[in-house]
């Protein structure tokens, strides 16, 4: 008892002590500069530091709003019709859901987390949200969260932008009359939404980037985009996603203040709590306050302000910073009595909540679900300059769908309703619809005349349109001029890489007059890896501050030189936010009628297998620009070992339908290619991108062949390059190399013709993928229409001209080639670098790996003697005389 008594006899004094303190506060406070209480804040931790008492808290505020009742701004708009719209959003997109699932049942689809976001939605649809202007392009972009798509079908519903048989069709696109698809796909939904966002950490990523690629068009004088703003909707389970605050740090270095992250934080994701045991509020403000950003908490609605006004010590701030979220969700589910005991739980706060009654305590809202507290957040975001704002708004999940839905564990996945649900519902949105019809609920939509249509209308009319809204691409760009590529059909005197003629040509192409302006290098820090250092001068390396400092290489020829207006993005180490920054560039043309061509340059091994999920959004965002994977092939990098050789990432580019993927061995290979997609591009406007592999591996490169198919087959994916030079010989094959094992096939060539008189033929497989394509377009062309005369693939076409076996090689695994199979002609021995690579050079590498010279000429005699050509006893003594030891372990397996 005397130790109770001695506690608080202590407790009495720091009252009396924090008392004083706080009417000093205050005093400073009234001075009316919030600078000087920082500053004098500052020294107080100061002086404690000097006396050895260490306060070093997480750079969070308390878990109270940050915009106080007093200095919210009045609310522009009417409440009261706002709140119908709200509600009829609100039953739209829950009636959507439950029909769908109704009629098709487990067709899917997500109640829950709209409803909790609904009212975030609403305010920024009715005073936020600017549409793109006159020309259809700029205004603001919005990344809406993935499984919040039920709310904005629901409101283009009532803006008349959708039909009714739209909405019945809500993930049934297939559908007559034409469906709505699961979430935000542009490919599938071209004029309606912009970014896809439900690949869950994608979508904050690509936003800061998005921001990014704005500020350096308006940098680079390209367009006005000081209007636009990007917003991103996110979930609170979303952020521990590790793509979800992998870049934050650049928009605050950057200092992009065009910037608005919205984390919807109800506090549960899929199985349950986000931070059951913690306050994700709290981890979240921490992080991005620590990383610069602007931090603005909406937690508590207006029913709130009185309590907290009470208060007159703080100890209902205190309190609710030390419940954890778990025990939140438990409020909602267990109502007021349940709050009075737990949350009011010491005679100082029970008195506090005395005068409300266990109703009233049900009812108190989060500040996510109060439009008033929500216009005050986004409205100080977007006033906010010299740095990105998160807005981090608590809301509950399912809210307003009944007791048995609201937070609730399992509400992530409740698909529908039951009949009680849906009446529920009904009385709280008060949309006019009768029991009986509540069976199978309908739509509901105003007449166009009714005060909450002609209120939508009318705001949104005030912002500039509709949104969300995709426009189709700018202006196509004009044809880059003949001499950029000239150079290169004929061939080069000194040996180069593959890697130095595609430098060397994005060289030519910046000077060029009519596009050059438009290029944008994108090096994620291994420019003089590549070869590109010299792009740091010819063009410079976008800076929004310029450079502030004297570069140590300043005297050299070539020093590292940073602009305001510079066209090179030097991403450092970075390769996911590289592939952000070229989809922001690739997607200029919709976002804001400016074509941009992006040249993302990286080590291929960290391209398509490092950002698959990336690359696979850039093309259902229609994207378009090249892809070039750098260091490419498992043979070629010398050296480097197992995790940078790359033999997968042509067979990676298959899955996804609009890339045209090239390995190409020579320069005139390199410019076709290049030429081809800057037409199909940006004149033709083709809704493709290009994934080019080159090497660092020195070599002569030949001189375009003088026959006017090459080109065309370089852009099909094969074409002769040399035919044997024995004039009849007796035995035939033909030999298929791409990239740097192009050559080893013209040195196999000339073993099996010099040493077996065989007469090869080699070709140059420049695209497995786009024989594939082609081929599977005719073989499903003469099934459907099997009245017609059967057309023959482009790959049967071109190698039926030959005779003998057929043996491919890469520098890739084998099943690029073995994908044709079933085309070729005749028998095909495929040979590629499947397994895992080496530190070793390209010889040794190419003989493990049964790539080299020796191995493609073996396997075409191998091939001669399963046809009958020749007997074992030549392939013995080619065995001995090649060195091919036929107990070797396959690659695969060591």
């Amino acid at each position: 008892m005397a130790t109770d008594l001695r506690r608080s006899d202590v407790d009495a004094q720091l009252d009396v002590e924090l008392q004083e303190w706080l009417e000093s506060l205050d005093y400073v406070i009234r001075q009316g500069d919030p600078a000087r209480v920082q500053r004098l804040l500052r020294r107080l931790r100061i002086a404690a530091l000097r006396e050895g008492i260490v306060d070093s808290p997480l750079p969070i505020t308390p878990y109270v709003n940050t915009i106080p009742r007093e200095q919210q701004p009045p609310y522009p708009g009417d409440l009261h019709l706002e709140a119908r719209l709200d509600a009829l959003v609100r039953w739209n997109a829950a009636v959507m859901v439950v029909r769908a699932n109704r009629k098709a049942e487990g067709i899917g689809g997500h109640l829950s987390s709209f409803a909790s976001a609904a009212t975030l939605y609403e305010v920024a649809q009715n005073h936020f949200f600017r549409a793109p202007g006159e020309d259809g392009y700029g205004g603001d972009q919005v990344y809406f969260q993935g499984h919040s798509a039920p709310g904005m079908y629901a409101r283009a519903f009532l803006e008349g932008r959708l039909s009714e048989v739209q909405l019945e069709n809500f993930r049934r696109e297939l559908a007559e009359g034409g469906g709505l698809s699961s979430y935000p796909h542009p490919w599938l939904m071209p004029g309606f939404w912009q970014f896809p966002t439900v690949s869950m950490g994608l979508g904050p990523l690509m936003a800061i980037y998005q921001a990014r690629i704005n500020r350096y068009i308006g940098a680079r004088g390209l367009r006005d985009t000081s209007q636009s703003r990007v917003w991103a909707f996110l979930g609170d389970g979303e952020i521990d996603e590790p793509e979800a605050l992998g870049a934050i740090r650049l928009a605050s270095r950057e200092q992009l203040d065009n910037l608005i992250f919205v984390v919807n934080c109800n506090l549960q994701r899929l199985d349950g709590p986000v931070r059951g045991n913690g306050k994700v509020v709290q981890e979240l403000e921490g992080i991005f306050r620590g990383a610069g950003w602007n931090v603005i908490k909406v937690l508590w609605s207006s029913e709130w302000d009185a309590l907290f006004a009470r208060d007159q010590t703080g100890r209902l701030a205190e309190r609710l910073g030390e419940i954890v979220d778990g025990e939140f969700q438990t409020y909602v589910v267990e109502g007021g009595a349940y709050i009075r005991q737990h949350l009011f739980n010491d005679p100082y706060l029970q008195e506090l909540a005395s005068h409300f009654s266990d109703q009233e305590l049900a009812a108190l809202r989060p500040g996510g679900h109060d439009p008033e507290k929500v216009y005050a957040a986004f409205a100080a975001a977007a006033a906010h300059t010299g740095g990105p704002t998160v807005v981090l708004a608590q809301t509950i999940k399912g809210y307003n769908l009944g007791p048995d839905v609201a937070a609730r564990n399992v509400t992530h996945e409740q698909k529908n309703l039951t009949d009680q649900q849906v009446m529920a519902l009904r009385t709280v949105t008060g949309v006019p619809v009768p029991d009986e019809a509540l069976v199978n609920p309908p739509f509901y939509r105003p007449p166009a005349d009714a005060p909450e249509i002609r209120y939508l209308l009318s705001r949104r009319a005030a912002l500039g349109g509709f949104v969300p809204h995709r426009s189709g691409p700018g202006t196509p760009l004009p044809a880059a001029r003949d001499d950029a590529f000239s150079e290169f059909r004929t061939g080069t005197e000194r040996p180069a890489s593959t890697t130095m003629v595609l430098v060397r040509l994005l060289g030519n192409l910046l000077r060029d007059p009519a596009i050059g302006s438009r290029i944008v290098p994108i090096i994620p820090d291994e420019a003089r890896t590549f070869g590109m250092e010299g792009f740091f001068r010819q063009v410079g390396i976008y800076s929004p501050v310029g450079q502030l400092y004297e570069p140590v290489d300043r005297a050299t020829l070539l020093p590292y030189k940073e602009t305001k207006d510079g066209q090179v993005l030097e991403e450092g180490i970075n390769e996911a936010g590289a592939m952000a920054s070229f989809i922001g560039a690739a997607t200029a043309g919709y976002t804001h009628g400016t074509e941009l061509i992006p040249f993302y340059w990286f080590y291929s091994n960290f391209g398509l297998q490092r950002i698959g999920d990336l690359a696979w959004a850039a093309a259902e965002m229609r994207s378009r620009g090249f892809l070039v994977g750098g260091l490419s092939g498992r043979t070629q990098l010398q050296g480097e070992g197992l995790q940078h050789q790359d033999g997968n990432s042509h067979l990676l580019a298959y899955p996804i339908p609009n890339v045209k993927a090239y390995d190409p061995a020579f320069a005139y290979e390199i410019a076709a290619i290049v030429r081809d997609g800057l037409r199909r591009m940006f004149e033709d406007q083709a809704a493709v991108y290009y994934y080019l592999t080159v090497g660092n591996e020195n070599y002569r490169h030949l001189p375009m062949p003088e026959d006017d198919a090459v080109e065309e087959g370089i852009v099909r994916g094969l074409y002769l390059l040399r035919r044997s030079p024995l004039e009849k010989p007796k035995l035939r094959a033909q030999l298929l190399g791409s990239g740097a094992i192009l050559n080893e096939a013209l040195a196999a060539q000339q073993l099996l013709s010099d040493r077996y008189g065989v007469g090869a033929d080699v070709y140059s497989a420049t695209s497995y993928k786009e024989l594939y394509r082609d081929a599977q377009a005719v073989e499903r062309r003469n099934w459907r229409t099997p009245s017609l005369e059967p057309a023959v693939p482009y790959v049967t076409q071109v190698l039926s001209q030959g005779e003998g076996p057929i043996v491919a090689a890469s520098d890739y695994v084998k099943a690029l080639p073995d994908s044709l199979a079933r085309w070729m002609p005749r028998r095909l021995i495929s040979l590629g670098t499947d397994g895992f690579g080496r530190s070793e050079t390209r010889a040794a590498l190419r003989s493990f790996f049964e790539v080299d010279a020796r191995q493609i000429a073996f396997a075409a005699l191998s091939g001669l003697l399963r046809d009958g050509q020749i007997d074992a006893r030549t392939l013995g003594k080619a065995a001995r005389e090649l060195e091919i030891d036929p107990e070797k372990p396959s690659p695969l397996d060591v």
